[in-house]
């Protein structure tokens, strides 16, 4: 591991190279490295059975990857009002983990900025900041506005470690996870190094979008992390004005799929500008809003998160020893 390490440092003016303003950032992403790597050689020679490797995450109950094939659908925005519905409708102890690295959204979405501070230590910790009960932590919260994250897949990877594992996270009854899109090195990086509970794979009711869900859902039976289900986001439009209901983006596309695959639909969100307008303001719509049709249905798919997690917990398939990796 410390022979990679220096490889990364001796890559690392090309990797910043036009963003000089998250060099700061890889100083600590770096210097974390080194104390993790010097701390798990120390276990090894020490013969200590428990792994240094999930640090901050070692109190954490659940862990649920909120994913979806494709960019677009509303993903973040399910991720957000379902960790604050898990936290202030169910009162349970709640994480959310901003998983994109190279778009985070999240801390807008949250309000929350700024950097976190950290503990004092042999192993120093992140502190997540917290808003509506829910603790966050997010590479927004070290990036420089405006500037890209132009980091390649080593760099990525100890970003999200640094994130999942390096921060006090404390104890959780529930950590959800916030994806990037697509089928590829984010997914498997989070497998293989995290024991996830499942995954939920958000999608609209468009055809196009669901061809992307198939490839998911596959994604996640190679890495053979149980899918919880599907949410169909932007189900349709309600009138205002008269009730009448327009499907936007076609009809019963993903119930079908969910038919088809085996798998349960978790819940269905209406279209609604108020989503959109309360995102952008900070102010997720389960607390600005929470009669509105859509704060209802993030309440209904809680509950049934929060049951099938039950249910694995008692079956004793929690995810806890890790998933093994099988890509054919």
């Amino acid at each position: 591991m410390l022979a990679a390490l220096h490889t990364l440092r001796s890559c690392r003016e090309v990797l910043f190279q036009g963003n000089p303003g998250c060099l700061p950032v890889w100083g600590q992403y770096f210097r974390y490295l080194q104390s993790s790597a010097a701390t798990a050689a120390a276990g090894q020679q020490q013969g200590g059975e428990r792994s240094n490797k999930k640090l901050g995450l070692a109190h954490v109950d659940h862990i649920v990857a909120v994913s979806s094939a494709k960019g677009g659908v509303g993903k973040s925005t399910t991720a957000v009002n379902l960790a604050v519905t898990l936290a202030t409708r169910l009162n349970l102890r709640v994480g959310l983990l901003d998983g994109d690295v190279h778009g985070p959204s999240i801390a807008q979405m949250m309000n929350l900025h700024g950097k976190p501070t950290t503990s004092e230590g042999p192993q120093p910790l992140m502190r997540p900041k917290d808003n509506f009960r829910v603790k966050v932590m997010s590479m927004a919260f070290f990036m420089v506005p405006d500037q890209p994250a132009v980091w390649r897949g080593p760099m990525v990877n100890s970003a999200f470690d640094r994130m999942a594992m390096g921060s006090d996270w404390g104890k959780l009854d529930v950590m959800i996870v916030d994806m990037p899109p697509g089928t590829g090195d984010a997914q498997i990086n989070l497998a293989q190094r995290i024991p996830l509970s499942g995954a939920l794979v958000v999608s609209t009711p468009q055809d196009i979008a669901l061809l992307d869900v198939r490839r998911g859902v596959s994604l996640f039976n190679k890495l053979r992390v149980p899918v919880l289900g599907l949410i169909e986001n932007m189900s349709y439009h309600q009138c205002v004005a008269c009730g009448h209901k327009e499907h936007t983006f076609g009809e019963g596309g993903v119930q079908r799929t969910a038919q088809e695959l085996g798998l349960d639909v978790l819940g269905e969100v209406p279209l609604d500008i108020a989503v959109c307008r309360r995102s952008d303001e900070g102010k997720p719509i389960v607390v600005s809003e929470p009669q509105s049709p859509c704060a209802q249905a993030y309440m209904e798919m809680a509950q049934r998160l929060h049951a099938k997690l039950q249910t694995l917990a008692a079956a004793g398939e929690d995810g806890q020893g890790g998933p093994k990796i099988v890509v054919e």
